[in-house]
């Protein structure tokens, strides 16, 4: 198996008293010697310095985490097959296509075989462009063929240092979504620290590069940059265009390159849903970006050969849903706070009854199959009835799936940003629920004056969505691990950007009765720089610590596997095993493969389960058959699944099978009701006896500590 080791906003008819007394303020600091000069030419010094800071983090970020993998792995050194191996799982299914695009005759000789493909799946033709998002490697494969860099760059070296450049964008993202918030750059340094002192919780790209969430992260995180300056209230037509271009582009790129790319949108909805249902957004604008995520995915739908599981989508009904339901209920926002508290609930009704009315409307008549693992998973995580489902007990037994763990917290409890956020957090939401309660108690022409004063009762846009923003994918995080990277990073842009806006500490100021314009602008200026010094002082020298950490890539087991089937299997040979081993086995030698860790697709998962039965209690007649099905001519069977302690007991592989088979599982404890004793040893574990009901069928041909490969008769 793979070690490490030593190496050797709001309306103009409203603002309040102590707005006008800021930009009084301000009109009194540009009142210097040089007049309106020196301001213009403090700002522009301002957003030169801060992009330059911007760029220099972005780029900085992006050669500390590829000097790590190259430090973790000796990435430099290591053979080619040993760099192969080192994508583990999925990521060497998808790197597979790049290199099959480099070694291809031709270009179009290689989006053939992409869209023809039989060595994914044995005896089956796929269209990968369809099934899988594997666009970047067909793009990254035709730019090495073109552009004349084959004589200073390694294949592997362009296509890890793409993904090395797209989290330089990533961190510039962020860093640009918290000065927009703030108004001051400062915060976005603060953002950056904060990503590379918490970089076990915001990203893992430098131990799994070519997996989905790198490629896609950054351009979400664009996005979101793009989406808060195209909610600011002073945007002329002209800007408001240019920025929706730009979430146009990076919704785009972003649901090209992840397959999961329709759920986060989904959230991202819901976001924008509440606040538009609550006043607290345009509602012009709000529509805008519901038809921005629908065209998008539509339009990654037909680069994707029409991808049923694209039109089938929660998000594409939910969309459409909201837009329907906004023609349906007209004066949706008038009236008192019972009326329209009354409209609103009538409101979230219709809205969630023609979504799940269009959603079944559209998977009946595709006949999607695709994505019910996710909802058997759904229903099994929230406790909707245990399930013996195979699939879903699947990823409930993976950690990636489960809740976040408490030390996650503490991690980022030690680097103040869980501190900060939740400070932040706390201040923004309540003049989130105190702007909620004055839009519902009445339209904007009928609000009491008094309120028009309240600095409570202000909140802008952008702040508004980043809130609600935050607090989505935060459950969604605390729910399912995997997808913290989603919370984390946008976690350290929007608690830099709340410590240095001088609206957080004018609400708290004003509340505790110790406002004054110089106090907040110490606030904003010094906490943030104290929060810097702070994480200098305590996580430079583990960063500088970390950087000269020397590993190196150990896995001669797998690597001696390799080999052997490269030199002692025909080129046509149909191999059977682990989905994560076979991805690998695909990438380093190119052989076919019965199934592969692309679980989005019915058959492909049925295929899964028939093929792991060899580490179930089978005879070794009905597995010999199964395999022989899909045309295996070897089958890899491994030590650390065989015979698996990783996972609790239950958990285990070997447990799933038989609990989906209706087999009591090995070991103490008591077993579900219904189960009944297997009438068959596992077979794992059997054939190593070498008994004739096996050799008949099953022939060894290569072993070590870790793999056993047997070739399989063609008659039984």
């Amino acid at each position: 198996m793979i070690s490490i080791r030593q190496r050797k906003g709001t309306k103009t008819t409203e603002l309040s008293e102590d707005y006008t007394a800021q930009e009084e303020n301000g009109k009194l600091e540009n009142n210097l010697p040089s007049g309106r000069t020196a301001g213009r030419l403090w700002k522009i010094l301002s957003f030169t310095l801060g992009g330059t800071v911007a760029l220099c983090t972005g780029l900085l970020t992006s050669v500390y985490l590829a000097t790590l993998h190259e430090n973790d792995l000796w990435f430099s050194n290591i053979k080619e097959v040993e760099r192969e191996i080192s994508f583990r799982t999925e990521c060497g299914l998808y790197y597979s296509y790049y290199k099959q695009m480099l070694q291809a005759p031709t270009l179009v000789q290689g989006f053939h075989g992409l869209m023809y493909d039989n060595k994914t799946e044995s005896l089956r033709t796929i269209n990968v462009l369809q099934r899988m998002n594997i666009y970047q490697e067909v793009l990254l494969g035709v730019l090495y063929r073109v552009l004349p860099i084959q004589k200073y760059i390694e294949p592997v070296y362009f296509y890890i240092y793409t993904l090395f450049g797209l989290q330089a964008v990533y961190v510039t993202a962020l860093y640009v979504t918290s000065w927009l918030l703030s108004g001051a750059w400062l915060s976005g340094l603060l953002a950056a620290s904060w990503y590379v002192t918490n970089r076990v919780d915001t990203t893992r790209v430098e131990f799994t590069v070519p997996l989905r969430e790198n490629w896609a992260l950054p351009f979400f995180a664009t996005q979101i940059a793009a989406v808060t300056y195209f909610l600011r209230a002073d945007l002329r037509p002209p800007s408001e265009r240019r920025a929706l271009l730009v979430i146009f582009a990076s919704t785009f790129l972003f649901s090209l390159t992840w397959q999961f790319n329709q759920f986060m949108m989904l959230v991202q909805a819901l976001a924008l849903f509440s606040l538009d249902s609550l006043d607290m957004l345009p509602a012009g604008k709000a529509t805008r970006l519901y038809a921005v995520q629908v065209t998008s995915l539509l339009l990654v739908c037909a680069l994707q050969f029409f991808n049923s599981m694209i039109l089938g989508s929660l998000l594409v009904s939910f969309n459409l849903s909201v837009l329907m339901a906004r023609k349906l209920q007209k004066n949706l926002k008038t009236g008192n706070f019972l009326n329209r508290l009354g409209k609103l609930l009538l409101h979230l009704f219709v809205v969630l009854c023609l979504t799940l009315f269009l959603n079944n409307i559209m998977k009946k008549i595709l006949d999607l199959k695709s994505d019910e693992h996710i909802f058997k998973f759904l229903k099994a995580k929230f406790g909707f009835g245990a399930t013996r489902d195979f699939d879903a007990n699947l990823y409930l037994c993976e950690e990636a799936f489960g809740l976040l763990p408490l030390n996650t917290f503490e991690r980022l409890w030690d680097t103040l940003l869980l501190r900060a956020y939740v400070f932040v957090l706390c201040v923004t939401a309540a003049a989130a629920l105190a702007v909620a309660f004055r839009n519902l108690s009445g339209a904007p022409g009928q609000r009491p004056p008094g309120n028009v004063g309240n600095p409570t009762l202000r909140l802008k846009p952008e702040t508004a969505y980043n809130l609600a923003h935050s607090v989505l994918f935060g459950f969604l995080a605390l729910s399912t691990m995997r997808m913290k990277y989603l919370w984390t990073s946008h976690m350290c842009a929007f608690a830099s950007s709340g410590l240095c806006s001088p609206d957080t500490w004018e609400l708290l100021l004003k509340a505790t009765r110790l406002y004054g314009p110089k106090r907040v602008c110490v606030m904003r200026t010094l906490v943030p720089i104290l929060t810097l010094l702070y994480l200098c002082y305590k996580f430079w020298p583990g960063v500088m610590a970390e950087l000269s950490e020397l590993r190196e890539f150990y896995d001669p087991d797998t690597v001696e596997l390799m080999t052997w089937i490269t030199s002692n299997t025909p080129r046509t040979a149909v191999f059977a095993g682990s989905m994560q081993l076979l991805a690998g086995v695909k990438l380093c030698t190119g052989r076919t493969l019965t199934n592969h860790p692309h679980y989005e697709d019915s058959s492909l998962r049925e295929r899964t389960r028939a093929v792991y039965q060899i580490y179930a209690k089978r005879p070794p007649g009905d597995v010999h058959a199964l395999l022989r099905s899909f045309g295996a001519d070897y089958v890899i069977l491994e030590d650390s699944i065989c015979y698996e302690r990783r996972h609790r007991p239950g958990c285990r592989l070997r447990d799933l099978l038989d609990l989906a088979n209706g087999h009591m599982m090995d070991g103490p404890g008591e077993s579900d009701p219904g189960l009944t004793l297997a009438g068959h040893p596992r077979f794992c574990e059997e054939i190593r006896r070498d008994l004739p009901s096996f050799t008949a069928l099953f022939v060894r041909v290569f072993q070590n500590k870790t793999f056993h490969v047997y070739r399989l008769s063609r008659n039984k």
